[in-house]
């Protein structure tokens, strides 16, 4: 199994990396240290999870295509946007991204706030160069992308979180701000895959929202789970920072043991979900389960 999941992710990442190479400016010219930034931003070691379920939500229902590669990109360098923003001083003011410098630190702060601005356009862009697709499912896509990553979900959350900041959430309100800020591009992300192959039931799109929807609070519920159970130096500050600024978590108001439970309990539900496509889901469920399982 996990042999055969670290193959899958390579797959796909090969694709969507393939993909991103193509659309990302090179780094020369007059503005050659925002487009570095850009990329230094985009390859810099991410499980390409979002692009990753992208191409398998495809497979569930049809077949992945080149179409499938342009969503994926569109949807990681929206996610990769999201995460330069999130390490700005301003924000959560983070050093270190994956154990490299953020994008601030590495070039500087305008440069790092550009950088997010021109992921987030090229996303869009990139959903405009599908072909062999209609119209009206291109603007479903840009419609969905737009929704999801903006004012109906991940900014909001981002949003929610940063008023937060020393306050206590209770469970549902903790529940309300993770659907947003990562539950909302992990749907997006299953859903734009599943649209792009123009073969997509209501029913099976009905499905799949409700696998996303239960897969990416679990995803929150274990990064929780791992910021506990983690003894390595880089999350243990991570965990520090989070009680100096009394960030509520789900381990903080459920217990670790009972968050485990949770977490469990949403897998069993996503998987549930999955029964209509039979083998077709089969790398659906595949990353499912490295989601709940997966540990540092």
């Amino acid at each position: 199994m996990r042999n055969n999941l670290k193959q899958l992710l390579a797959s796909y990442g090969e694709q969507v990396d393939s993909q991103l190479e193509q659309i990302l400016p090179v780094a020369n010219g007059p503005a050659e240290a925002l487009f570095a930034a850009m990329r230094y931003s985009v390859f810099n070691g991410g499980k390409r999870l979002r692009p990753a379920l992208c191409f398998a939500a495809a497979e569930a229902v049809a077949a992945s295509d080149d179409n499938t590669a342009r969503v994926a990109a569109a949807l990681e360098m929206i996610h990769a946007y999201s995460l330069i923003h999130d390490d700005l001083p301003a924000m959560d003011n983070d050093d270190l991204r994956r154990g490299k410098p953020t994008c601030h630190i590495q070039f500087d702060e305008a440069t790092a706030i550009l950088a997010g601005d021109g992921l987030q356009s090229l996303a869009f862009q990139q959903l405009t160069e599908l072909r062999n697709i209609s119209a009206e499912l291109v603007v479903k896509l840009l419609s969905m992308l737009a929704t999801y990553s903006g004012c109906s979900g991940m900014v909001t959350g981002q949003a929610i979180d940063l008023a937060a900041t020393g306050q206590s959430l209770n469970l549902e309100q903790l529940k309300t701000m993770h659907r947003h800020k990562t539950g909302a591009l992990i749907e997006a992300s299953v859903l734009m895959g599943a649209i792009t192959t123009a073969k997509a039931s209501e029913q099976q799109l009905a499905v799949l929202k409700k696998f996303a929807s239960d897969i990416g609070l679990a995803f929150q519920i274990q990064d929780d789970i791992i910021d506990v159970e983690s003894s390595t130096e880089q999350l243990g500050k991570q965990q520090g920072a989070d009680a100096l600024n009394q960030k509520s978590t789900y381990t903080s108001i459920m217990g670790l043991e009972e968050a485990r439970t949770e977490a469990a309990s949403l897998y069993q539900q996503s998987m549930a979900s999955l029964d209509l496509f039979g083998e077709r889901a089969d790398s659906l469920r595949q990353l499912a389960s490295f989601i709940v399982n997966r540990a540092y």
